[in-house]
Order: structure tokens, then C-alpha cells, then sequence
């Protein structure tokens, strides 16, 4: 009877955390109709025609599909052994947020609008149609970001200091009367000049605040660069694609070598 038991809770794991059998892939594309229906629902509420009109009909709709959605959470839970590691998990989290405000709008009006929040798990793309080679790029991408971030923050720390520079400068030169009333003033202009935003809601008149707005238009196209650079440099260092989307039935931990028969997390055997 365990047994039996057991093997029902990785049949149901493996449909509903993976991706690549034929009923993980139908469920999570079936899951998919189901979070763009939703966001759909809720966008087209929002139009007061639609809504006179239609209101009572998409308000069922979001019920079913809240519904349908608090079954799966629930499901989630029951098919990992630690269902801690889920629920506080980013995507666990997501899930709840995403379901939870439709309850709400019972008792406080206005909060079903938050269903929205079901756009973020369209996240979920990646592994349901099993794009493995961006699964793993994005993997590489925040391995690079917590790799050069020592480097980032400098380059952040020396942006700063040159706004702050800049912008004193500028509001040396230009002064109150062409919209440079203060230092903090100044430097957001330098700011928004030096990231290319340019809102126009300050602009130097002097010829001199001119030519110094120029350059810093200038040096701003090769600062965004820098960045890019930093990260570049540390993904090529961490070329380790997982052709797979398997996740660990115990922790539900995934990202593991395409090779592995135990969780990297938490040494459980994974399915096969």
C-alpha cells in the first residue's frame, strides 16, 4: 500500500514540477491557457463596455480558474516530501500571490484586480515548452551577476561620484535661473544625461553647460557598455547548460546535470 502510495506521489511530481514526459507537458501547457485566460479576464474587466456588459460572465470565469488554480497549489504541496521548500520558494510564492487575491475581493473590494499577478507565472514557459538551452543561459546569466556584482557595485559607486561631480559643476555654470536651483537638482539632471533618459524637464542654456551636456551625452554610451562587459566576460566562464528540467521529488530543488541521479541540494535519488 506505501508503495503503491509512493509511486503515485512521483507519477504526480513528475507531471506536475517536470517537463519531460507527455503528461508534464500537457498539464503545463494546459496550465498555461489557464494563466493567460485568467490575465485576459482581468485586463478585459478593466474596460467599463466589456464590463457592463460581460461582467457577470468573466467574474465566473475568474472563480473557475481561481479554483482550478487553488487545486494545483494544493497538489504542489502534496507531491514534494517537503512542501516548505515549495511554498517559500520563488515560484510557491508567486503561486500564492496569484491566487490568493481573488479570496480577498470577497471582503475587500478592489483586490481582485491583483489577479493580474498571474502574468509573472508565465515564467513558467521556459520549462513547459522545455526550452532547455534558456533555461540554462539564464542560469549562466544570474551565475555572472552574483560573480561580478564586487565589480558592478564599484562601477555603480564611480557613476554616482561622477554625477555628483557633474552636477555640481553644472549648477556652478548654468545657476538658478536656467533650472539648475540646486545641487540635488543638478545632479539628477547628470543622471538622466548620463543614462541617455533626457526627459527634457531641465536642459543648460550657456554655451559652456552646452558643450559639457555634449560630452556627458557622450561618455554615457560608453558607460551602459561597461556593464554589459563586466557580465560577458563572467558568462563566458560558465557555459554549463542543463538539457533538462528535472526537479528533485524531496526539496524540489532543479537545474541538475543531465547526467545526475541524486539532487545537487539535498542528495535525494531523482526520477529516472
Amino acid at each position: 500500500m506505501r508503495n503503491q502510495r509512493n509511486k503515485w506521489k512521483e507519477k504526480l511530481h513528475e507531471i506536475i514540477y517536470e517537463a519531460d514526459t507527455r503528461e508534464g507537458k500537457v498539464f503545463d501547457v494546459i496550465l498555461l491557457i489557464a494563466i493567460l485566460s485568467s490575465v485576459l479576464f482581468v485586463m478585459l474587466e478593466s474596460v467599463d463596455d466589456i464590463q457592463v456588459k460581460y461582467g457577470a460572465a468573466l467574474n465566473i470565469g475568474e472563480w473557475i480558474l481561481t479554483i482550478l488554480f487553488s487545486l494545483e497549489y494544493i497538489l504542489r504541496i502534496v507531491a514534494i516530501n517537503k512542501p516548505s521548500k515549495y511554498i517559500f520558494s520563488f515560484y510557491g510564492i508567486i503561486d500564492f500571490l496569484s491566487t490568493i487575491p481573488k479570496y480577498l475581493s470577497i471582503f475587500f473590494i478592489g483586490t481582485h484586480s491583483l489577479v493580474a499577478l498571474r502574468a509573472l507565472r508565465l515564467l513558467r514557459v521556459f520549462r513547459i515548452l522545455k526550452l532547455a538551452r534558456f533555461i540554462g543561459e539564464s542560469n549562466n546569466f544570474v551565475k555572472a551577476l552574483k560573480a561580478s556584482k564586487a565589480k558592478i557595485a564599484v562601477f555603480l559607486f564611480f557613476v554616482l561620484i561622477l554625477c555628483i561631480i557633474l552636477g555640481t559643476v553644472m549648477y556652478l555654470i548654468e545657476g538658478g535661473d536656467n533650472g539648475f536651483t540646486s545641487i540635488p537638482r543638478s545632479v539628477y539632471w547628470a543622471i538622466v544625461t548620463l543614462t541617455t533618459v533626457g526627459y527634457g524637464d531641465i536642459a543648460p542654456h550657456t554655451a559652456f553647460g552646452q558643450l559639457i551636456a555634449s560630452v556627458i551625452m557622450i561618455l554615457g554610451y560608453g558607460i551602459i557598455a561597461v556593464p554589459t562587459g563586466i557580465i560577458s566576460s563572467e558568462m563566458t566562464k560558465t557555459q554549463d547548460l542543463h538539457l533538462n528540467t528535472q526537479a528533485c521529488p524531496n526539496c524540489g530543488e532543479d537545474g541538475h546535470d543531465d547526467d545526475a541521479a541524486f539532487c545537487n541540494h539535498c542528495g535525494s535519488k531523482l526520477h529516472n
